[in-house]
């Protein structure tokens, strides 16, 4: 029996969660796996109820967490040496970057054989200065040495991550695309639309334009708003927008739908009569819901990695308005499941402009969405090619397993 530790940065909503899930339960019986992460913040949904409903019990580990924190780390880092020791695991798969820093390490100096990360996204661009990017890129390609393999989730990350900020070698990088459930967004759409726009007062003759993620800058709702209001100067159809969501710029996003003049409410639970421009609706955990009863998904995003929103938009067969950034280009069709805007709130306008002003053309991207992604994000076909990988890493390092002695 092959062990498998497992180590994801946080059980909060998204691509991470639902793929180092579905890895560690679906893996062929060959593998034992053991899943163990750190908890989200407070602004984030907490998402271990993915674990839960598939009969999942992971290991959460306090200390480790999104900011970073000497004290918490060390902690944190500790304790991921401790699981090495009692678990033994032939294989270390870290996910995203805090998992990926202290558990690699941790897996190095206990000579586990096999060390696997994956890049679920990077924050080499738009998230911090360029002095800590470099810090961050300097720790990444001494870990990367030491790595038996890394995972990137698309072909442009892959690109990124070995030519653009060379991390490591292009041929040390395996691309694995995120698998995900995915048959929920067809199944009953009609009674699904019908019950989200009958709670949010969504009415027949209006729009609905949906962005879902975490209320954070890199997802840059802020041009998404400035957007919003450039289309109903210049549209004259009814609109209504919904941020799904939420995070730490919650209440700035608020003061800025006031600036610019557009109504919003905030909701969680009962949702009064209103006539507002925008709905800040917090989390939402019945996603298909919210895609049922949405016309066009937007993403506004600066950077990404694989965006979970747009995967989810495409099975629902809805037409989408995105940033071309990150692994993006490699997640749509361009001009057939979605339309590419430049990164200002000018061209997205003018983007979701062209989608609300027409239907026939809201109708031709609404019609290839299912069929691209669903085998290409299924969880079966990521499972597939996981255990495929990870016979070929084991098969490389032939190295037995042997623990340090401890001091």
């Amino acid at each position: 029996m092959l062990k498998v530790l497992r180590i994801l940065n946080r059980f909060n909503l998204g691509g991470p969660t639902y793929n180092a899930t579905y890895l560690t339960k679906y893996m062929s019986p060959e593998f034992t796996t053991l899943l163990v992460g750190g908890i989200n913040d407070s602004s984030e949904k907490n998402s271990e109820y993915i674990a839960n409903q598939l009969g999942v019990e992971p290991i959460t580990i306090p200390s480790m967490r999104r900011e970073l924190s000497p004290l918490n780390d060390l902690k944190a880092y500790s304790q991921i040496r401790n699981i090495i020791r009692d678990f033994r695991p032939d294989i270390v798969h870290t996910h995203a970057s805090k998992a990926g820093a202290l558990g690699r390490q941790a897996a190095i100096n206990l000579n586990v054989p096999v060390i696997v990360h994956t890049f679920h996204g990077h924050v080499f661009d738009s998230y911090f200065s360029n002095a800590k990017a470099n810090l961050y890129k300097t720790i990444e390609r001494k870990l990367a040495k030491k790595s038996s393999g890394i995972i990137a989730i698309s072909d442009k990350q892959k690109d990124e991550i070995a030519n653009k900020h060379r991390i490591c070698e292009s041929d040390k990088i395996k691309v694995i695309p995120l698998g995900f459930e995915l048959n929920q967004f067809t199944e009953n759409m009609d009674f699904k639309r019908f019950e989200f726009r009958d709670k949010y007062r969504i009415k027949d003759d209006e729009i609905a334009i949906g962005i879902i993620g975490r209320l954070v800058p890199i997802k840059n709702h802020e041009m998404f708003l400035e957007s919003l209001k450039k289309l109903m100067n210049k549209s004259s159809k009814k609109i209504k927008a919904f941020i799904v969501g939420d995070g730490e710029m919650r209440d700035y996003l608020k003061t800025k739908a006031s600036r610019l003049g557009l109504e919003h409410i905030s909701v969680n639970g009962y949702v009064p009569p209103n006539d507002a421009n925008v709905t800040f609706t917090s989390w939402i955990s019945e996603i298909d819901m919210v895609n049922a009863g949405m016309d066009i998904i937007a993403l506004s995003s600066l950077n990404e990695g694989t965006p979970v929103s747009l995967i989810e938009a495409q099975a629902a067969n809805k037409p989408i308005v995105t940033t071309a950034v990150g692994g993006i280009e490699n997640v749509i069709l361009p001009n057939e499941t979605a339309l590419i805007s430049n990164n200002n709130s000018e061209d997205f306008a003018e983007k979701l402009l062209q989608l609300v002003e027409n239907k026939d053309l809201r109708k031709k991207l609404s019609t290839k969405g299912w069929n691209h992604v669903s085998y290409k994000y299924h969880y079966k076909r990521l499972i597939d090619e996981m255990t495929d990988y990870y016979y070929e890493m084991l098969d490389k390092s032939r190295v037995p397993y042997k623990m340090p002695v401890a001091v």
